[in-house]
């Protein structure tokens, strides 16, 4: 089955229209759309991110969030394609830099409960860290991974546990005092 061409001259709108659709050339239209738009977003990002592989990874992210979009008819206003991109990359942007800040909010929160690493210690073994993890009461098994692998901010953590920030943190703190006691000093295998 030969693909039909989505003419390079269509205006922005109609590419997104025959995408929503889902017409028999709707995947020439994604194509023209992201050879449009490929280079617009990566010169956003140079101008905001100031790396060429950030840059690169937001015109992926932009051009994957469009197409979603546009496939399931969520852009309001297909003739206005060029603000609604736009707008993408401004919030791919902002996300990507309160990820940022909230990961150096908690390297600088735990820097000051855990002790300066001694030099010639070993890398921590994986399997005893996952058995220290199992000895962790629930709620304080919730909190770290909700810190850890969710990347949440105690406020978040706080709000979806019913507890106060304060709290999430005092768990948090004890937590990792008792991981890093039994990680130390391992218990016998039963």
């Amino acid at each position: 089955m030969t693909e039909r061409a989505a003419p390079p001259d269509l205006p922005d709108g109609e590419l997104v229209r025959r995408i929503a659709a889902r017409s028999a050339d709707a995947d020439e239209a994604e194509r023209e759309l992201c050879a449009r738009y490929a280079a617009r977003v990566r010169l956003y990002g140079l101008r905001h991110l100031r790396a060429e592989d950030a840059a690169d990874d937001l015109v992926q992210q932009v051009l994957l969030s469009v197409l979603e979009a546009a496939r399931a008819g969520r852009v309001e206003e297909p003739d206005r394609l060029g603000a609604f991109v736009a707008g993408v990359c401004r919030f791919v942007v902002w996300d990507e830099r309160r990820a940022e800040q909230r990961r150096r909010r908690l390297v600088d929160e735990e820097a000051v409960l855990l002790p300066a690493p001694e030099a010639g210690l070993h890398p921590i073994d994986r399997r005893r860290l996952e058995r220290c993890l199992g000895h962790l009461a629930q709620r304080e098994s919730t909190v770290v991974r909700m810190t850890f692998q969710e990347d949440r901010p105690a406020d978040d953590i706080a709000r979806l546990l019913g507890i106060t920030p304060g709290n999430v943190r005092v768990i948090r703190h004890r937590a990792l005092a008792r991981l890093q006691a039994c990680v130390e000093n391992p218990m016998e295998d039963a």
